[in-house]
């Protein structure tokens, strides 16, 4: 009998193990997140949010619009629904994961299945 995701929820609670493999699913679904920018998107994702960490006035309306499509790129919705729904011991509403009806992250967790 192989570890199947349900039961992998059901065990995480009391098996360090167990966690530490939903950990690490987690892990691999942030890191293919990521590679939906290119290196030079990762570069300047990474310039913006030091730029805005360290100055008090934040960014210029053009950098947060630059900041805004850097990450929507990255399918923020789409990342923490599919989290959620992986470490979620109960079936989570689709509409509560992504979003409304036609939404692009709803759309885009269709297209992966």
């Amino acid at each position: 009998m192989g570890l199947t995701a349900a039961s992998l929820k059901r065990v995480a609670k009391g098996v360090p193990i167990a966690r530490m493999l939903l950990v690490g699913d987690i892990a691999l679904l942030a890191g293919r997140h990521a590679l939906r920018l290119n290196g030079a998107e990762r570069r300047r994702l990474a310039q913006l949010l030091h730029k805005r960490a360290r100055r008090t006035g934040g960014l210029d309306a053009d950098e947060r619009a630059e900041l805004d499509e850097i990450v929507a790129k990255l399918q923020p919705r789409l990342f923490l629904g599919t989290a959620a729904r992986r470490l979620s011991p109960i079936r989570l509403p689709a509409r509560l994961l992504y979003g409304p009806r036609n939404s692009s992250a709803r759309r885009a967790a269709r297209d992966s299945r």
